[in-house]
């Protein structure tokens, strides 16, 4: 009986009728382990008419999952026979992600199910998120369950579905029962529902483990003594089928069961389904819960355990057609350490295939716990596949580590060009953890080994990466002379994804020197990493044509290059490039006015403590200018850490935004205006053209407004037109390219009527600090009746806001998560809770950006 659920079958129905007529949906039912979920799922397919396909599949709680797992189960339900690539997991995925989506919409109206997403890998993931930006204009329901806990896997599917439109997905939440419901249940029952709510406090699970306990003596105290109470009613050879089952997680097939039980295993899996433990699936046989299954199989002993599982990876190794992620499963739990030793590292080699690149971590860690008798050669593979695969998901630390243990070993075996590939490997792994000097040291160290051995792919990889280096330090010369001997190499030895890397740091350098040749260059490179499938090649492509037009202010070419890419990285399970797209999409976001979008957005990267610090850095600009303008006291650690990069290694990269935003600090009074000059003047000399100095030229002649703007040939053109003193065409193509602040900069240049323009626009930005200062040089060249701003404090006043709530409001709208505004008030979150909910009360919003807009829009920031 299905007690208190219409409301939710009602909505699910609503979502079905919208994808049976073409507009698709993502259902996710969310709840508590035992909440009722997948009997909720169970109760709305049952509903369908038959005319309606529906497809189900689910994630298993795999020591490491099995990447696309429910993907295939999927597949095989709708009688899919992939290509034997796919079988293989050598298929790229975006292609099988496109052509599973044909076959499902070919279904016509269908339901796909995957429960468990919280097991889910991050193939399966990005496959939902993948589905998910595509399915409003298809006639498929994907309905997912997940729990609610706070568990790494419910967090990392809440980042996941938080990447579908929101008008893609809806959320529906599984409730416990109520107590009238409990009652109800007892009472057909005859059993004593009052008991039995307070026992089970309305979980679903526990309260049908309850009804079916014996109806005398005391109730089991948990959902674990009633599975296990019932196990005990089973005769000995049932019992030990049972705990056989229970080393499965989610099913285990029926041949499987019969090789491992034999011929009695049909009679004992017949009485464990009479009495309720499990539940014949045809083909195979499952626990009615995954909370049934634990209880049973965290009651076997550990030499139980380890038995059971050997018995399980004897029986699933005579199909060829299991999934390594189960049979290395099965070896760990029965320490079967030969057999982990030769399943593990090809279960990472097939996770990685498909991009499952956390799961590859996962399946190379346990590959070399046990790798200390393996052969030198084999070790250093080992730890050089995971060193790669930690670093593309932002564990730098570690692929350090890794690729070190590698060098260590390659060495002994006195392989010079893999220990040369490792030193540029750890080059490479310094730099994205900013230590500029290190990567340098390697970087050069590679070169110089491999050098001394024969023409390679790896020295034509290292000339490549000595001529990123010089790229990123803007040294011209030196990235189109290493770049060129990799691009001659590389062509020669028909090593496309050299090239593509090669080109990428040429065409890069490029913008300076012949802007078209370079975006040929930058693009010709995008495309041999899309067409070769070169994963963090094509993120690094996507990421240097964001930013070579961003440097050009073209800023829709530039928007457009930052969407595909993080949009690919997403897909591609690519963390790190991705949240440094992120970083300069927020000073996109920033430019263009948006600012609690680029707040928003750069909070994403800089409140994860697992970015590293390299990927940060777009973000620490974008956060720096924000506080700044606004006048946020909390720049200072922003500007604290943006310094670190400089200390480890001048970039003109990372100088020239620090030199700008302390050179705004001093411009408004609150810095040092000798060291901005300082700073401004080491970026000139620095500089291997004046169009990298265009804007740095600008902020000193704001500080110094008699000093001379030097040669402003080959600067983009407003800079050059501010700085010749046309103003007025200046802030014209600011206003062309929607770039309110620089815009308003350029109007102070102006007469009166631009001059009080240009403060408007800057109250309108909430730049209050920037208002502040406008209206004192205003005063000083004589002009008088300036608006004084908005009153705050009497609209405070007005809605009922105590000024605590005020700055907390204030922080709301800078995009200030409820920990961030704890921290920086330094209060607790239980008080900024209690504050957020007043706000949002007395403003009457249902939401904190609600809020932010009300608040906005009558003056109150």
């Amino acid at each position: 009986m299905l007690l208190e659920r219409q409301t939710q079958l009602q909505q699910m129905d609503a979502l079905l009728a919208d994808a049976t007529a073409g507009r698709g949906r993502v259902v996710v039912l969310s709840g508590e382990a035992g909440a009722g979920k997948t009997a909720l799922a169970e109760a709305f397919a049952s509903r369908l008419d038959d005319g309606l396909g529906v497809l189900r599949s689910a994630c298993e709680d795999l020591s490491i999952p099995d990447p696309l797992g429910p993907l295939y189960d999927l597949a095989r339900d709708a009688r899919w026979e992939p290509p034997r690539a796919i079988e293989d997991r050598q298929v790229h995925r975006l292609p099988l992600f496109s052509e599973a989506l044909e076959v499902f919409e070919a279904k016509g109206p269908c339901l796909l199910v995957i429960e468990d997403l919280h097991w889910a890998d991050d193939a399966t993931l990005d496959f939902v998120r993948f589905l998910g930006r595509r399915i409003a204009n298809t006639h498929i329901l994907l309905l997912v369950t997940a729990r609610t806990d706070r568990s790494e896997g419910q967090m990392r599917v809440r980042r996941a579905l938080g990447e579908i439109p929101a008008g893609n997905i809806q959320r529906i939440d599984v409730p416990l029962l109520s107590e009238r419901a409990v009652l109800s249940l007892a009472a057909a029952a005859e059993r004593d529902g009052d008991a039995i709510y307070r026992a089970s406090a309305g979980n679903a699970f526990f309260v049908t483990e309850l009804l079916a306990a014996e109806g005398d003596g005391a109730l089991p105290a948990s959902v674990r003594d009633a599975v296990l109470a019932r196990a005990e009613r089973l005769s000995p050879g049932a019992r030990s089928m049972l705990d056989a089952v229970s080393v499965f997680p989610r099913r285990a097939d029926a041949w499987a069961l019969s090789g491992l039980c034999g011929i009695a295993a049909a009679g004992q899996l017949a009485e464990c389904v009479a009495n309720g433990l499990l539940e014949d699936m045809g083909d195979a046989y499952a626990f009615r819960h995954e909370i049934a299954r634990t209880a049973i199989e965290m009651a076997l002993t550990p030499s139980q355990r380890r038995a059971y599982n050997e018995r399980a990876l004897t029986a699933l190794r005579e199909n060829p057609d299991v999934a390594k992620a189960r049979l290395v499963h099965h070896a760990v739990e029965a320490q079967n350490i030969e057999a982990v030793r030769e399943l593990a590292p090809v279960a990472a080699r097939e996770a990685s295939r498909v991009g499952a690149h956390r799961d590859a971590v996962g399946y190379y860690e346990v590959a070399l716990r046990h790798a200390d008798v393996l052969p030198t050669e084999e070790r250093a593979e080992l730890y050089e596949g995971h060193a790669f695969e930690c670093h593309l998901i932002g564990r730098v630390d570690a692929a350090i580590e890794a690729q070190g243990q590698a060098r260590q070993l390659r060495q002994a075996l006195g392989d010079r060009i893999k220990e040369g590939d490792a030193l540029r490997c750890l080059s490479r792994f310094a730099y994205l953890l900013g230590d500029r000097a290190a990567a340098d040291r390697f970087g050069a160290q590679a070169v110089e080994l491999l050098e001394t051995a024969p023409d390679s792919a790896e020295l034509a990889m290292a000339y490549s990466n000595l001529s990123q280096l010089a790229m990123l330090a803007e040294r011209l010369d030196e990235t189109l002379v290493f770049g060129g001997k990799a691009v001659e190499l590389a062509e020669r030895l028909n090593r496309p994804d050299i090239l593509c890397h090669a080109l990428n740091n040429v065409g890069a350098a490029g913008q300076w020197l012949d802007f078209a040749k370079g975006r040929r260059d930058l693009a010709r490179s995008l495309g041999l990493a899309l067409t070769g499938n070169f994963q963090e090649h094509a993120a690094r492509a996507f990421t240097n044509c964001a930013c070579v037009e961003m440097n050009r202010f073209n800023l829709n070419e530039a928007a457009a290059f930052l969407d595909r890419g993080i949009g690919y990285c997403v897909e591609n399970d690519l963390a790190t490039w991705r949240d440094y797209m992120r970083g300069v999409q927020a000073q996109l976001l920033l430019r263009l006015g948006h600012w609690d979008d680029a707040a928003a957005m750069a909070h994403e990267v800089v409140d994860d403590e697992a970015t590293t610090p390299l990927v940060r850095y777009p973000s620490l600009v974008a956060l720096a200018r924000l506080r700044i303008r606004r006048g946020d006291p909390s720049a200072e650690p922003v500007l604290d850490e943006m310094k670190l990069f400089l200390d480890k290694g001048m970039e003109l990269q990372r100088l020239v935004p620090f030199a700008a935003v302390m050179a705004e600090l001093a411009w408004l009074g609150e810095g040092d205006r000798d060291e901005a000059l300082r700073l401004i003047a080491l970026a000139e000399s620095l500089a291997p053209t004046r169009a990298v100095f265009g804007e740095l030229a600008i902020w000193r002649q704001l500080l110094s407004p008699d000093s001379d703007p030097g040669d402003i040939d080959g600067m983009a053109e407003p800079h050059r037109l501010q700085l010749a003193g046309d103003w007025r065409d200046a802030a014209a193509l600011w206003a062309d390219m929607d770039a309110p602040f620089e815009r308003a900069l350029a109007l102070l240049m102006g007469d009166e009527a631009a001059r009080r323009a240009a403060l408007d626009i800057f109250e309108a930005l909430g730049a209050r600090p920037v208002a502040q200062h406008v209206r004192g040089l205003m005063r000083q060249s004589g002009l008088i009746h300036i608006a004084r701003g908005p009153r705050q404090a009497t609209r405070a006043n007005q809605a009922g806001l105590t000024q605590r709530q005020m700055e907390v409001l204030q922080l709301i709208e800078r995009g200030f998560s409820n920990k961030k505004i704890a921290a920086h008030m330094a209060i607790s979150p239980k008080t900024v809770d209690h504050h957020v909910s007043a706000v949002l009360e007395k403003l009457e919003a249902v939401s904190r950006g609600e809020a932010a807009a009300a608040a906005r829009a009558s003056g109150l920031v």
